[in-house]
């Protein structure tokens, strides 16, 4: 017995309490975004539009809902860091959420402590046991099927230097569930954390 179905189109709006597009593609990874303007000026912001592109070159990628002081000071340099967004690190990574002009260091708002980068200016979050130092490939703004632009920006970048938390690496495999590693849902506040009691291990045929 088929069982009963919710459907609708976007564009005619969802029927629902809360939108359920973000809520059914998720949990997601957040992008933890650092950058610097070309004055200098630091900023810190969490996209929960991000993930993982390409193994070879790495290339990662975010979108910015509204063209943001983050893309703005990333077409200046060209250059990002993606930090990783921990459960002891929830509550800071909230904070850099507020709504402040360019001039606001978020690090400073969130108590965290910037980290010079190896190989590019920008700096990482000393605090984060994750970080992947990046360098601008392209920045895209979207558009929908009409061809018509979205105020929305796709911004990617090649990862360059990657930082991993020793105690994170077991037998040369990240540990991913010890990482205690945020995740954002589909709710207004709703977040997850993956922890062992979720692994499971499934193999590719051959």
């Amino acid at each position: 017995m088929h069982e009963s179905t919710h459907s609708y189109v976007p564009e005619r709006g969802h029927g629902l309490k809360h939108d359920p597009f973000n809520a059914i593609v998720g949990p997601r990874p957040i992008g933890w975004i650092s950058t610097r303007n070309a004055s200098g000026h630091l900023n810190l912001a969490p996209y929960s539009f991000f993930n993982a592109f390409n193994y070879t070159p790495p290339i990662i990628g975010f979108s910015s809902i509204g063209y943001k002081d983050t893309v703005r000071n990333i077409e200046e340099t060209g250059e990002f860091v993606w930090n990783l967004v921990t459960r002891p690190l929830a509550e800071a990574m909230n904070q850099t959420c507020a709504a402040v002009g360019p001039e606001v260091n978020e690090f400073e708002l969130a108590g965290l402590t910037p980290l010079t980068s190896q190989v590019v200016t920008v700096p990482r979050v000393l605090e984060s046991p994750v970080t992947f130092e990046c360098r601008c490939t392209q920045v895209l703004q979207l558009q929908g099927v009409s061809g018509e632009k979205v105020p929305s920006w796709l911004v990617l970048g090649e990862v360059v230097a990657v930082h991993i938390a020793q105690r994170l690496l077991k037998d040369g495999v990240f540990d991913t569930a010890g990482a205690e590693i945020v995740l954002r849902g589909g709710g207004p506040a709703d977040y997850f954390t993956v922890g062992r009691e979720q692994l499971f291990h499934m193999f590719r045929p051959t």
